[in-house]
C-alpha cells in the first residue's frame, strides 16, 4: 500500500503532493515500483496537526480519487474518519476505507462499507482516551470494540484487515518497539494485519534520520513485521520495502521448503 498524501502538512512529505497532478504522477510511479494500493489522504494525521473540514478533505482526495479510478491501474483507498468522506471517496472510486479512528470516530464509516462492499482497515489508536498499561492488551482493548462496531454494522470478517497503529499514542521507541516484539500476539484476533511504520518518529529516535531519509529504517521494520506475519505494508517509500519483503517471502518460502523436509 503505496501512501499518497495530498495535503501541504503530513510530517514527511507535505505539500510535495498536494496538486491533483502531483499526485496522480507520484501515484504511478509507486504502482510501477509494486505498489498494490494507493492509499489516499486529505487530511493529516500526525499529532499536531490541525483539523480540516469535511470539504476540504474531499476536496483535496476525491479527484484524485476519480483520476486513478479512471486510470484502472491499482487498487485504492481512503484514508478517512469521516463517514461522509469515505461515501463520497467508494462512489469516485475507491475500493478501501481506511480509518484511524477504528470506527469509533465516526461509526457510520461502517455503514459504507456494508452498503458499498469496500473493504475496510481498521487502525488502533490511543488518542484521546485513557490507555491500558500493557501494550498488546490495549490494542485488544480497542480493536475487539472496533470489530464489535463492524458485527453490529454486518461487516463480514472476509472485508477487514486491522492495523496496530504504530505511532498514534504510542509516544516512545521503547512503546512502539514492543508491539513490534510482541506482533504476534495480534493473530489472535483473527484477521489480516496491516504494518504502518513508514517514516514513524521511533524509527528516527533508533536511526538518528529525520523523516524523508527513514526509508532503510522502514524496510528493516518490514521485514521483521513480514515474519512474524504481517501481510500488508503501508509505505512512502514503495521499492525499498519491496525488494525487502521479496527477500523475507524467499527465506520463509525457503524455510517453509526445508521443514517439509
Amino acid at each position: 500500500m503505496g501512501i499518497l498524501n495530498v495535503t501541504p502538512n503530513s510530517f514527511s512529505d507535505g505539500g510535495q503532493f498536494d496538486t491533483t497532478q502531483s499526485a496522480i504522477r507520484q501515484a504511478h510511479r509507486m504502482v510501477e515500483e509494486g505498489a498494490a494500493i494507493i492509499d489516499v489522504g486529505g487530511e493529516s494525521t500526525g499529532p499536531k496537526s490541525a483539523p480540516i473540514s469535511a470539504a476540504e478533505e474531499q476536496a483535496r482526495a476525491l479527484p484524485v480519487i476519480e483520476a486513478l479510478a479512471a486510470w484502472g491501474k491499482t487498487l485504492i483507498s481512503i484514508d478517512t474518519y469521516r463517514e461522509e468522506t469515505a461515501r463520497l471517496a467508494v462512489a469516485a472510486g475507491a475500493h478501501i476505507v481506511n480509518d484511524v479512528w477504528g470506527l469509533q470516530r465516526e461509526a457510520g464509516i461502517a455503514r459504507v462499507a456494508v452498503e458499498t462492499g469496500a473493504g475496510l482497515v481498521i487502525m488502533h489508536t490511543g488518542r484521546e482516551r485513557q490507555k491500558l498499561d500493557d501494550p498488546i492488551e490495549d490494542q485488544f482493548f480497542f480493536l475487539k470494540k472496533s470489530l464489535e462496531i463492524a458485527r453490529q454494522a454486518g461487516i463480514g470478517d472476509d472485508h477487514i484487515v486491522l492495523d496496530p497503529g504504530f505511532g498514534f499514542a504510542k509516544e516512545t521507541a521503547e512503546a512502539n518497539m514492543d508491539v513490534i516484539v510482541r506482533f504476534e500476539e495480534l493473530h489472535e484476533l483473527g484477521f489480516p494485519l496491516m504494518a504502518g511504520t513508514s517514516r514513524k518518529r521511533f524509527i528516527g529516535s533508533i536511526t538518528g534520520r529525520e523523516a524523508p531519509d527513514r526509508a532503510a529504517g522502514t524496510a528493516a521494520t518490514s521485514v521483521i513485521l513480514r515474519l512474524k506475519g504481517a501481510q500488508l505494508f503501508r509505505v512512502h517509500d514503495v521499492a525499498i520495502n519491496v525488494d525487502a519483503l521479496a527477500v523475507a517471502d524467499a527465506m520463509l518460502a525457503r524455510d517453509s521448503e526445508m521443514a517439509g523436509h
